[in-house]
């Protein structure tokens, strides 16, 4: 009798906002006394998913 296959488990969807990655880049301020914003970005953990690049259900 041949084994039977077990159904695998359903894909989560990506996270709209990350793309899977966990993370996002998002621009910063900078200044003491006049805050700008600068033109460099950094990379910041994403908060829809919280890192683990998945979308929530």
């Amino acid at each position: 009798m041949p084994a039977t296959k077990k159904p695998r488990a359903p894909r989560k969807k990506p996270c709209p906002n990350c793309k899977r990655a966990g993370q996002v880049s998002e621009t910063f301020q900078v200044g003491s006394r006049t805050k700008h914003e600068s033109t460099d970005r950094q990379e910041a953990l994403c908060l829809t998913c919280f890192g683990t690049g998945h979308a929530p259900e």
